[in-house]
């Protein structure tokens, strides 16, 4: 279990290393547990955590993996301030660049599953569910509820998130192939021209006593399907817990 973040304000004397070190630390996170969620050797991720510098992109897959929000802004001045965009940091106009946004109050979310796949999660035979992206935000007991896609269109199941783990797809495919119930080619054209992917754990998977078809879930929740995944409206869960509370506790 992770401890609380807290909050502090830091003066950075060391290098950019030693800067992710120590945000890991106070995260709560040790290096054998985020080398773990990174699907790489610990020596290594200590290697890198004594580089003064590297890559952006291996920066926020670190911090991705932590679940710590950032943003990096660029700083302007007054001359070049794009009306309308900036945002002000201080008394210097600034312009956010990349980052992670801190996901909404509700937790729980929604994924989209192809029918040939949502059946095997709520049967317990498909127990990993694999996504090219998933926010990091997003961890262990957090509800998943399965929008099955078409010809289904509905909700018909739910399943709580056992772990959430990035790394290279060849290392996902030979840690998850099994649990995942994917062939091969399938895998790789899903991941094709990306260098991590996600596996997500799932665990109590199991079928609602009643599907809520997606004209329901229109009408009742102006709901959208999402592409991926999106985070469950709170009146949506609500009604679940309501209406199958067999289901949902």
């Amino acid at each position: 279990m992770t401890k609380p973040y807290k909050s502090e304000h830091i003066s950075w004397s060391g290098h950019l290393g030693e800067r992710l070190r120590h945000i890991r630390r106070l995260a709560g996170i040790t290096q054998l547990e985020l080398s773990r969620r990174l699907m790489m050797d610990q020596g290594a991720l200590s290697r890198l955590e004594r580089r003064s510098d590297m890559l952006i992109s291996t920066v926020c897959h670190y911090l991705d993996a932590l679940g710590v929000g950032f943003r990096i802004d660029a700083l302007m001045p007054e001359s070049l301030k794009a009306s309308g965009l900036a945002s002000r940091n201080g008394d210097q106009p600034s312009l956010p660049l990349l980052g992670n946004l801190p996901a909404p109050p509700s937790r729980d979310v929604v994924l989209s599953i192809k029918p040939q796949y949502s059946g095997k999660i709520v049967n317990g035979q498909k127990t990993v569910e694999l996504r090219r992206r998933f926010s990091a935000q997003v961890g262990t007991g957090t509800l998943v509820l399965i929008y099955e896609t078409s010809p289904t269109s509905a909700l018909t199941g739910v399943a709580e998130i056992a772990d959430v783990l990035t790394g290279p797809p060849n290392i996902i495919w030979k840690e998850f192939a099994g649990e995942a119930c994917i062939t091969r080619k399938d895998f790789d054209d899903y991941f094709a021209g990306t260098k991590h992917g996600v596996a997500i754990k799932l665990r109590g998977a199991r079928r609602l006593t009643r599907a809520l078809e997606l004209k329901e879930l229109r009408e009742r929740f102006s709901f959208a399907p999402p592409q991926s995944f999106i985070y469950a409206p709170a009146q949506l869960r609500k009604a679940l817990s309501n209406e199958c509370s067999k289901v949902i506790n």
